[in-house]
């Protein structure tokens, strides 16, 4: 049996699946269409929290500033077509309890291509979020050490010198084969977006920086990266297969999924209005870069932003290596071999982050093609395929066309605009 890890920032879930092409015998083929779960609902709840739950809280206020006080209904939007889908997800797995995975769905759908797309999904979206981690990391310490610092002689300065010094620390942790420690880590997803949230409120309310900024109606060159930051929002679908098949009352996935969307969206919302509200227009891509850091609030803000990356890097890393691996299976047993793939994963997203330095154009890219379509336009086209729905009309293919067409209007409006910002300012 394999594993995958999803990572949305500050939270990861191991991801068990099945191998299609894997030879079972019909008993062990019983045993899983026929096993159940052990989580209660309250683990559930907090395992779908970290899935929804990272670094992009940190983004929201810049979005609301991209689109101006307008554009916030499209975060509840995002959020309504995610829980749906989320839904989706769930109808497919009670048709079939063979299906253990988000792959597996991808390949019940539309065969191994399915499969592969799905995967290939999921691994992009956790390389690409490394990279941002990378880049907030250097962003947030060259913020506090603007003018470097000096280590045994040795002058550190700039940005690109703290990505430097962030990838030699995450270095040891990539190497270690038991990432049982830093497991418990990544469950701090919700821990840390709720101290991040406190801390920038006590900053505005308590740290003299208040809430006066009334900013702009709307901003329609700014609706797509908007849009797309939201989108990375919510980009825990690949999870919600292994939470439903965890649950110990599967009948209760519905309620879980209504409570983390609820609780995720309040606080992405809430974020969103006191950061716009305190720097309106002059909002940074990550709000820590516009708190005071002598404050208290702010210090414990800008430091819990800080420890986190470190430790999850390794845990996005770490399914993208088993993919690479299961493909070179004569090899995968080698040391080296590992070894030397988990160092060029490290280099190459060192080389991407100090290419394209732009943690908000990064994240919206990565929110507008790779989270709409894994996160809204794969399991849509997947339900229509696997429940044949496409056939007949009715309330449901009516609203599962809106939000296709919604969603492929995203993914081409923001992907399109942020490669075309990424580019200009590179």
């Amino acid at each position: 049996m394999d594993s995958e890890t999803h990572e949305n920032g500050y939270s990861s879930v191991t991801i068990p699946f099945l191998n299609a092409t894997d030879e079972k015998s019909h008993k062990e083929e019983a045993e899983i269409l026929h096993s159940t779960g052990r989580t209660s609902f309250f683990n559930t709840c907090f395992n779908g929290l970290n899935a929804l739950s990272g670094v992009g809280i940190l983004s929201t206020p810049f979005a609301l500033s991209s689109g101006g006080w307008y554009g916030l209904p499209l975060l509840f939007i995002i959020a309504t077509m995610a829980f749906y889908t989320a839904l989706l997800i769930q109808k497919i797995m009670d048709a079939d309890p063979s299906i253990r995975s988000y792959p597996d769905i991808g390949e019940r759908a539309f065969g191994r291509k399915g499969r592969m797309l799905a995967s290939s999904f999921m691994n992009l979206e956790l390389y690409f979020v490394a990279i941002g981690f990378l880049i907030l990391e250097g962003d947030n310490l060259h913020n506090i050490f603007p003018n470097g610092f000096q280590l045994n002689g040795l002058k550190i300065q700039g940005r690109e010198s703290f990505i430097m010094i962030v990838a030699l620390v995450i270095l040891p942790t990539i190497l270690l084969k038991n990432l049982s420690i830093l497991s418990y880590v990544s469950a701090t997803g919700v821990i840390a977006c709720v101290i991040i949230l406190g801390s920038i409120i006590w900053t505005g309310t308590f740290d003299g920086v208040g809430f006066h900024e009334r900013g702009v109606a709307v901003n329609l060159n700014g609706i797509p990266i908007a849009a797309s930051l939201y989108a990375f929002c919510y980009c825990g679908h690949p999870v919600f297969p292994t939470l439903y098949t965890s649950m110990r009352n599967r009948k209760d996935f519905t309620k879980v999924m209504f409570l983390c969307f609820f609780l995720c969206t309040l606080t992405y919302s809430s974020m969103a209005v006191f950061g716009y509200l305190m720097f309106g227009a002059d909002v940074q891509s990550e709000i820590t870069l516009n708190l005071p850091k002598s404050k208290v609030g702010s210090k414990i803000a800008i430091y819990t932003t800080l420890v986190n990356p470190i430790a999850k890097y390794a845990l996005m890393v770490t399914p993208i290596v088993h993919s690479i691996e299961s493909r070179f299976r004569s090899y995968c047993n080698k040391r080296s071999f590992s070894l030397l793939i988990r160092i060029t994963l490290l280099i190459s997203t060192i080389v991407v982050a100090l290419a394209v330095p732009f943690f908000e154009l990064l994240m919206s890219l990565v929110g507008a093609f790779l989270s709409m379509s894994a996160s809204i336009i794969l399991p849509c086209m997947c339900y229509l395929k696997i429940s044949g729905a496409y056939q007949r009309l009715g309330i449901e293919v009516g609203i599962i066309g809106a939000i296709l067409l919604f969603g492929v209007l995203i993914v081409i409006a923001g992907t399109y605009t942020s490669l075309v910002q990424i580019i200009g300012q590179m």
